[in-house]
Formats: structure tokens, sequence, C-alpha cells
């Protein structure tokens, strides 16, 4: 008798549609030692290219919505459009370089899998995590050390 309510989805009256125990297929054969390392390095390859990736979010991508919005405002010469066109350019691009992020992700849990390791998350949060972390830092050396605040921290004589 079925009475854990784990395995009938809750209810001691049936399965509800959908709460059936996942299984899984049988696990195929590992590949050689070396595939296994290059899928490794292979992985390796595209987390760096998430986090090179992310960290477009933080400077250059604003910078060309920005840029873009710079040229409609002087072709038009109306700075509402030139508003616009920056903020829709910026959205689109972020948001863009969202779902690559995302199918990326998905591309490296594949190779990590493909590497030998039970791998079933990504790694997207902790790469946005970091590069924002690298973004901060690199803000704050450019705020304090080249730009207004440094010079206005310092003794003067």
């Amino acid at each position: 008798m079925r009475t854990d309510p784990t395995d009938n989805g809750g209810m001691f009256i049936g399965r509800r549609p959908g709460t059936a125990p996942v299984r899984y297929r049988s696990l195929i054969a590992p590949g050689s030692a070396l595939r296994r390392r290059i899928d490794g390095a292979i992985a390796a390859f595209v987390g760096l290219c998430m986090v090179l990736l992310n960290l477009l979010f933080f400077g250059p991508i604003p910078a060309a919505g920005l840029w873009l919005g710079g040229r409609t405002q002087y072709e038009t010469g109306n700075l509402g459009v030139g508003l616009v066109v920056s903020f829709a350019s910026i959205m689109i691009m972020l948001f863009g370089g969202l779902m690559v992020l995302k199918r990326i992700d998905q591309v490296w849990i594949l190779i990590r899998r493909a590497a030998g390791h039970d791998q079933r998350t990504g790694i997207l949060t902790p790469v946005f995590s970091t590069a924002t972390v690298i973004a901060a830092l690199a803000f704050t050396v450019w705020l304090l050390g080249f730009a207004g605040l440094g010079p206005m921290l310092a003794p003067s004589s």
C-alpha cells in the first residue's frame, strides 16, 4: 500500500498528474581520461567567456546605448527621442546579453556532464556575482584614483 505522501503527490487517493517520481536513464559509459580533461578545459574556457561577457554589462553595453542615444539626439535635434533610444537600446542589449548567457550556461552544463561531473545547475549566478564584484572594484579604483573623489580626499599642501 502506498501511503508515503511524497510517493503519491501528498494525497492518499491517487497521484496528481505530473508528480510521478523522476526516473533517469542509465548512465552512459564515461569517456577516456584525456577526453574528460579536454572537456574540463573547454568548460573552463566557456566559464571565462561568461565572465568576460558579464563584464560587458558594466561598461561597454551602457556606453554603446548612450552613444546611440546621443547620435539620435544629434540627428533629430530632439532630446526626448535620444533618451528613449538610449533607454530602449540599453535594455535590449542587456536582456539580449542575459539570453545569450543563459544559453551559454546550458552549454556549460552539458560540457561539464561530458567531462564526467554530475552537473545539474549552472554557474550563471556565481559568474554574475563575480563579474559584479570585479566591476564594483574597478569602478571604485577609477572613482577614487582617477576621477572625482581622489583629488578631493588627498591632503592639499
